[in-house]
C-alpha cells in the first residue's frame, strides 16, 4: 500500500500497470480505512485509490473541508496523475456525492468519462432531505448516526476518541447537508450502479432509483442487499464481487 495526501493506493496484484483504478470515496465522518479489505477481493489487474479527506488519520492535523465544491475540487486534482488507464468511481453515502460532482469534473475539465460510476446508500442529488444534523449538539449528532446503523460508532463512547472525530463528523454533515447540485442536476455521461441496505432508514428505494435520471448513458442499474446504512460492512463480499462484475459490464 502507497499513497499521497489525498489517495490511499492499494496496487494492482498483478504487479505493474493496472487495467482500471477504482476510486473509492467514504461516508460522512468516514475514512480510506473503510475500503481497507477490498484489494483482496477484487481482480489482481485492478488498483484500488481510497480518498483521504482532511481532518481524519494521517490528515488529522488539517483542517476539514465543508464545501463541496472545494471537496471535489481537490479529489480532481488529485486523479490527474492517475488517468492514464481508465478509472471508474465507487461512493459510499455523502462518498456518493463527492463521487458523482468529481465525475462532472473529470469530464468537464479533463475530457475524461468514469467507466462507471456507482453509488451506495445514497439518494441522488436531487431528491436528497437535509436533516439539518450538523446544527444540532454533540450527542443528538451521534444519535443521529447511530439511527442509520453501527459502524464503529462505540468510538463515540470514549470521550478522547470522540473529541477527536465529531470535528470531521459534523464537518461532512455540514458539507452534504449545504450542498445544492446545479438545476436541473447535471448528468454524467457514465452508466450508474445503485447498491443499497433494503433495512437502509437513511434513503428510500425511490430516492436512490433517481440516480437513473443523471446517466445520459441510459444505462442504469440499482443492486439491493440485506442491512442497513452500513449494510457493504456486513456484505463486503458479495458487495465487491458484484462491483467487479459491474465493472466488466
Amino acid at each position: 500500500m502507497r499513497g499521497e495526501p489525498w489517495l490511499r493506493r492499494y496496487p494492482a496484484r498483478s504487479g505493474g500497470r493496472p487495467r482500471l483504478r477504482l476510486v473509492c470515496f467514504p461516508h460522512a465522518g468516514g475514512n480510506a480505512q473503510l475500503y481497507h479489505g477490498w484489494p483482496a477481493r477484487l481482480p489482481s489487474d485492478l488498483e484500488l485509490l481510497a480518498v483521504c479527506y482532511p481532518g481524519r488519520q494521517e490528515r488529522l492535523a488539517e483542517p476539514c473541508v465543508t464545501d463541496m465544491a472545494t471537496l471535489a475540487d481537490a479529489v480532481t486534482d488529485a486523479l490527474l496523475p492517475h488517468l492514464d488507464v481508465p478509472l471508474a468511481l465507487f461512493g459510499h453515502s455523502m462518498g456518493s456525492t463527492v463521487a458523482y460532482e468529481t465525475a462532472l469534473r473529470l469530464r468537464a475539465r479533463h475530457g475524461v468519462v468514469p467507466r462507471r460510476l456507482m453509488v451506495s446508500a445514497r439518494s441522488a442529488p436531487h431528491r436528497a432531505r437535509p436533516s439539518g444534523l450538523y446544527l444540532r449538539t454533540d450527542d443528538e449528532l451521534v444519535a443521529g448516526v447511530r439511527r442509520l446503523g453501527d459502524l464503529g460508532s462505540q468510538a463515540y463512547d470514549i470521550p478522547e476518541l470522540r473529541e477527536l472525530l465529531l470535528p470531521a463528523l459534523r464537518a461532512d454533515y455540514r458539507l452534504i447537508e449545504s450542498y445544492r447540485p446545479a438545476t436541473p442536476p447535471e448528468p454524467v455521461a457514465s452508466p450508474v450502479t445503485a447498491y443499497l441496505g433494503r433495512s437502509d432508514p437513511g434513503c428510500d428505494r425511490d430516492s436512490v432509483l433517481a440516480w437513473s435520471e443523471l446517466s445520459s448513458a441510459g444505462d442504469f442499474a440499482l443492486r439491493t442487499y440485506p442491512g442497513d446504512h452500513f449494510y457493504l460492512a456486513q456484505r463486503e463480499a458479495e458487495l465487491v464481487a458484484d462491483v467487479s462484475k459491474d465493472l466488466e459490464e
